[in-house]
């Protein structure tokens, strides 16, 4: 007979693979999906075809018919598929000699994952045909009656568990499923992504009626260990309730000042299903008041108690810096400035500044670092050093080329909670790679920007966490578009848990203070 090119047929396509064979194939009568001819009628190549296209096609109870043993064919057939599960299917006839054809098959059972074999197909002859003889060595040459298939590794038990040992994901066949998809949406993927790469290892196995295992056919470790996340199931409710509070979108980034730990990331719906939390850049506006303070402390330009004009507005070069709503304090410690948010106060100290002082100060927070997170992305921020007076004394009140990010805020409050450089972690066990780091304020500047935060708790512009408990922080309102709306921010921190809120769109601090409180009465 003349040499033919093949296909693998593969969960209904067909995939091209040439293989030069020794006997015809022939094309089932009536179509692959159509009525076939009974077995008998078949010769040795058509049943052997027959067989392969059928199986191939998932269709086991036509490739059973096809056997001197069609009831038990079926079954074994069908058993096999349930065990393996595969994604993909395939099995070609290589060639047919007297009363047998060699068969090849593979199995796809998950990325990267694929199981090559060849095994032969007894042939008998059935009236005044032919039909394959049935045996389990028919699905593989190594299986006996009493036998089953199974593939080990990261198959079975946790893949991803939270801070606590409660579990986030489980292996679902080869894959890392959510137990309850609605806890971190917007991290569930990264995690999965995460647990699939460190799960390379795989084998498939035959199980006899004992129980003992032999390995056919695997790569790498069989079992993956089962990864933890800095993630706390109880924060992250915590703050996806918070946010879903919210009729604007919101975004909160909680982060464990001692440790680093990504604690929670959460959005609304309104915010979307892209992780903006993580890397998205707003105007910090009146929360970067944080980073000038440490500018002019450290440029001895103030002291927290030196007393300082809050005037409705100033006038520097060609910008006019407004307080909002207009107010006006009169003369005011700098501290008091701080807590009240007088953009007029900073704003004027501002611009005796270096020019590339508050993009330094912005540094000592972690806003211009970079790090690599394993799973995801991450953008803490974007300061750079004035090009203009007019650009200095808007970046002082978060405002103009100034950036930063939820996550960025949180880091922010983080560090000046801790002390320390914070490097933020999602995983315990994979490390973060910092890419560019940074180095904190000096003790002495920390401590008064602490009393600060506290300061605008107890009595500025955040006194509606004053029954949340002992919680330090800073208000933040930034202009955007043509200046008509603005984006409302809190950041700060209670304890072991540095955290900001972003509502867009809110046009004024209160409500992203409203969403603080609810998330920080969530953690109890």
């Amino acid at each position: 007979m003349s040499p033919a090119a093949k296909k693998w047929v593969l969960g209904g396509a067909a995939v091209a693979v040439v293989v030069i064979v020794a006997a015809a194939f022939l094309v089932l009568r009536g179509g692959s999906t159509g009525s076939q001819a009974p077995a008998a009628a078949l010769q040795p190549s058509d049943v052997a075809a027959s067989y392969a296209g059928a199986w191939s096609r998932g269709d086991t109870t036509t490739a059973g018919s096809l056997t001197d043993s069609p009831q038990a064919a079926t079954a074994a057939l069908n058993a096999a598929r349930t065990e393996l599960a595969p994604t993909d299917f395939g099995a070609i006839v290589l060639h047919v000699s007297g009363q047998s054809a060699a068969l090849r098959v593979r199995w796809t059972l998950g990325t990267g994952r694929v199981w090559t074999y060849d095994t032969t197909l007894g042939l008998v002859r059935a009236g005044d045909g032919w039909a394959v003889h049935f045996s389990p060595a028919v699905i593989h040459p190594d299986l006996k009656t009493g036998e089953r298939l199974a593939v080990h590794g990261a198959s079975a038990g946790n893949a991803v568990v939270d801070r606590a040992g409660k579990p986030l994901l489980t292996w679902q066949g080869s894959e890392a499923k959510a137990v309850d998809p609605a806890v971190a949406p917007l991290l569930l993927p990264a995690m999965a992504r995460v647990a699939g790469d460190a799960a390379k290892g795989w084998s498939v196995v035959i199980v006899d009626a004992a129980g003992a295992e032999r390995r056919l056919f695997g790569e790498g470790e069989v079992q993956a260990k089962t990864l933890t996340t800095s993630l706390s199931s109880s924060a992250q409710a915590a703050a996806q309730a918070a946010v879903d509070s919210s009729s604007v979108p919101a975004m909160l980034v909680a982060i464990q000042p001692s440790t680093g730990d990504i604690l929670a990331v959460a959005q609304n719906s309104a915010a979307g299903a892209t992780p903006s939390a993580l890397s998205g850049l707003y105007a910090p506006g009146s929360t970067f008041k944080i980073a000038t303070a440490a500018a002019v402390l450290q440029a001895g330009a103030a002291e927290a108690g030196t007393v300082l004009p809050c005037p409705a507005s100033v006038q520097l070069g060609q910008r006019t810096i407004p307080n909002d709503d207009g107010f006006s304090l009169g003369s005011l410690p700098l501290h008091s400035a701080f807590a009240h948010s007088c953009n007029t106060t900073f704003a004027q100290l501002a611009s005796s500044l270096p020019a590339e002082a508050l993009a330094k100060a912005a540094s000592q927070f972690g806003l211009n670092a970079d790090f690599t997170i394993p799973g995801i992305t991450t953008e803490a921020g974007k300061v750079v050093a004035a090009t203009s007076a007019a650009d200095q004394v808007e970046s002082a009140i978060g405002q103009g080329t100034v950036q930063a990010s939820p996550f960025g805020l949180a880091l922010m409050s983080a560090t000046v909670a801790a002390g320390k450089a914070v490097t933020p972690k999602l995983w315990h066990g994979l490390d973060t790679k910092v890419s560019t780091g940074y180095q904190p304020p000096s003790g002495t500047v920390l401590s008064a920007l602490r009393s600060m935060m506290r300061e605008v708790v107890t009595g500025g512009t955040a006194t509606g966490l004053a029954g949340s408990g002992q919680v330090y922080g800073k208000t933040g309102t930034a202009q955007f578009g043509d200046g008509s709306q603005a984006n409302g921010w809190f950041t700060g921190y209670r304890g072991d848990v540095a955290f900001s809120v972003l509502l867009l769109g809110a046009n004024g601090s209160k409500p992203a203070v409203t969403v603080s409180a609810a998330f920080l009465g969530g953690l109890g």
